[in-house]
């Protein structure tokens, strides 16, 4: 672990660059792959209920990709969308410049309205998909990935998710044959607070 506390990623260090950047960065590859894709092996929730799961995420952990390189005190805010869709808003800082970093985007379920399973889309209509592996009965963690293995998050209701928690979805990623020592976790303590956003 770093001096914040964070699980170095075994990844070569790559320049960072902003969530505004995400065309870039899941863009091209993941619109040329199968990008609304589930990896195989894994299995989204069937008990999804949309609107619990409204309203702001911290990100706890990550593979980290360009799109969200150097960033921390990363949230994620969803609220519905007059199509009947969800209004993504996703906040980072880059701490070491004190730059904060905003995407908007938007996410419509892929499947049955009780399928954890989205598209996301942060430019035109190029979407990845937003597979739930799991979620707390009281929904106060996350555990999700993208079309492929080589994208997780750890997501929670608050800041802080406590140290059991954190390890069993960590096992239960590992399970599922993710890489999981290239996780990082991500600063979300008192250096955010001057970023809150509501």
């Amino acid at each position: 672990m770093d001096t914040q506390g964070r699980r170095p990623s075994s990844a070569p260090a790559r320049k960072p660059t902003r969530l505004s950047t995400l065309l870039a960065a899941v863009g091209a590859p993941l619109v040329l792959s199968a990008c609304t894709g589930l990896p195989s092996g894994t299995q989204p929730i069937d008990d999804f209920a949309l609107e619990d799961y409204l309203g702001r995420w911290y990100e706890i952990a990550r593979f980290d990709h360009s799109f969200e390189e150097g960033l921390d005190c990363v949230t994620a805010d969803y609220a519905t969308r007059d199509d009947g869709g969800v209004q993504v808003i996703n906040r980072g800082v880059d701490l070491s410049k004190g730059e904060p970093d905003v995407a908007e985007g938007r996410a419509y379920l892929l499947e049955e309205d009780n399928v954890g399973r989205l598209k996301v889309s942060f430019f035109g209509p190029f979407y990845a998909s937003y597979n739930i592996l799991a979620l707390d009965d009281a929904g106060q963690w996350s555990l999700v990935t993208g079309p492929d293995r080589d994208y997780l998050w750890i997501l929670a209701r608050s800041p802080q998710l406590d140290d059991a928690t954190y390890r069993s979805l960590v096992q239960r990623a590992q399970d599922l044959d993710y890489p999981v020592e290239e996780l990082i976790e991500v600063e979300q303590g008192e250096e955010c607070e001057p970023y809150r956003q509501g």
